[in-house]
């Protein structure tokens, strides 16, 4: 096949991309939109799906956790299946799947129907993430067109949910079934455009059979840990039900590793995290992406709950963070180029953390400009460094088979330590709730959550800064290992 790219003899020398290149991100950009943009939509319009359907507050959660529970627990699955089945198919089915479930989600009249819907919308988004990103990693080399490519896919994450929370303020007035049926047109949109620009990429041939034994096991693993991470503050940390849960979620995956170590075609190759340059980025992923969750939960209390905002209001209040990362996006590639992942990742873990630190001082009486607005920018900065700068650090020297594979454990490192940090940053607020519930004491209450949301980035500083003292060592090109029966290979590591 034709590249789409114009290039000289070195393909880092290249300069224009062609329209179709453009159009094939577009497309993929436009998934990644979607994810983003549903997560945001559907927490506004709870309360109006609630009083119309008349669910409980119990089965409200689940509207959310039902996406959360399909997204999480396939993505494993997800990215492998990418690999072997290949990324064009599997992008494509899986966007048509998301359309079907957005469009059946806007007119079901039963919670459990719109429950199920959800959890459909979330499986598709396990399969469409990890193949966008790995066809991406494919599609352009490693170097600066990858990075570009990456800064500007990774930006559309951070504005789709910027919009769905503005635009989720505005069509809940009208109906919240309009923030249901929202997505499936543009998925219908790109599905049409995929078909006709997105690179056809070969099944992976030499791949030793279907790891059956892996995938199911991976999958109920990933599936039974969201499920008793979401359920954990409802059921009680310390019950029975949530500590046997643990228990089986440990045998599962102790079982799924030693059937990966066997496995002539495992659904995760073991050796890929032999790499700290690998194991950084998933680690990284987690603490990114569980802070911010955790942050944003109990802002949007504060906003709502204890100012007495509507829900346009506290949309508009974060509006700045989404909008800094837009405005970078095309920016962030050339810095990465110039200053690499592993000093950008660090630099903007510490941004985040001094954002969280300085909303501890919040009173009720805030004044915008001084007391929010500067968490909002800072934490916007530190997306758009980290972000784009971890999908990058995650899939460089990786080989083609495998970037399905990275993509998905990616993911699922953002959606577990999503899950995780938000049933864990919940828990410490209610644990601490007071007694006689006044406004400050409220308040006070979401201190210590805080505190746990700003440690979750002090901690993910801490562990990048490893890879930043590495770097200053002579650097060797990553290497990451080929699969063999026994795993033996020496991995050479670029931190």
């Amino acid at each position: 096949m034709t590249s789409p790219l114009t290039t000289s003899a070195d393909p880092s020398s290249a300069v224009r991309w062609t329209p179709r290149l453009w159009g094939t991100l577009l497309v993929l950009c436009a998934a990644m939109f979607l994810d983003a943009l549903d997560v945001s939509m559907v927490g506004v319009a709870l309360p109006s799906i609630g009083a119309d359907l008349g669910l409980s507050t119990s089965t409200l959660q689940w509207i959310v956790s039902g996406y959360i529970l399909g997204y999480g627990g396939l993505l494993l699955l997800g990215g492998r299946a990418a690999d072997l089945l290949g990324r064009r198919q599997v992008f494509l089915v899986a966007l048509g799947v998301f359309a079907v479930a957005s469009l059946l989600g806007g007119l079901v009249d039963s919670g459990p129907l719109l429950i199920a819907s959800r959890f459909i919308k979330g499986l598709s988004a396990a399969f469409t993430a990890p193949a966008g990103l790995s066809i991406i990693t494919t599609t352009f080399p490693e170097g600066p067109l990858r990075n570009r490519a990456l800064s500007i896919y990774t930006t559309c994450a951070a504005t789709g949910f910027s919009m769905g929370l503005v635009l989720s303020g505005l069509l809940t007035e009208a109906s919240w079934r309009l923030t249901m049926l929202l997505p499936a047109p543009i998925a219908l949109a790109a599905l049409v455009a995929g078909l006709k620009l997105l690179p056809r990429s070969a099944r992976e041939k030499d791949h030793n059979g279907y790891d059956v034994p892996g995938a199911v096991l991976g999958t109920a693993s990933m599936l039974l840990l969201v499920f008793t991470v979401v359920q954990a503050p409802e059921s009680g940390w310390a019950s029975a039900r949530t500590l046997l849960s643990f228990l089986a979620v440990a045998v599962l995956l102790s079982v799924f590793v030693l059937v990966e170590r066997r496995s002539p075609g495992p659904l995760i190759r073991l050796g890929v995290l032999r790499s700290g340059t690998q194991i950084r980025a998933q680690l990284g992923a987690m603490a990114f992406f569980g802070s911010y969750v955790g942050f944003q939960f109990l802002v949007t209390l504060y906003m709502q709950s204890l100012l007495g905002w509507s829900a346009l209001h506290t949309a508009l209040a974060f509006l700045p963070a989404g909008a800094l990362v837009a405005v970078s996006s095309t920016k962030v590639g050339s810095i990465v180029d110039r200053f690499g992942t592993h000093r950008l990742i660090p630099a903007g873990f510490a941004l985040m953390a001094v954002g969280y630190a300085l909303f501890l001082g919040v009173d009720l009486n805030p004044e915008y400009a001084a007391a929010i607005l500067p968490s909002m920018l800072l934490i916007g900065a530190a997306c758009a460094l980290v972000f784009p700068s971890l999908n990058i650090q995650a899939t460089n020297g990786v080989e083609d088979h495998e970037q399905g594979m990275v993509s998905g454990l990616l993911n699922t490192s953002v959606q577990v330590g999503g899950a995780i940090f938000l049933a864990v940053v919940t828990a410490v607020v209610t644990a601490g709730a007071p007694e006689h519930a006044t406004p400050q004491a409220v308040l006070d209450s979401y201190r210590p959550g805080l505190i746990v949301v700003t440690a979750i980035a002090a901690a993910g500083l801490l562990i990048t800064l490893t890879g930043a003292r590495g770097a200053r060592r002579p650097r060797q090109s990553v290497v990451v290992a080929k699969s063999t029966a026994r795993e033996a290979e020496r991995v050479a590591v670029r931190d």
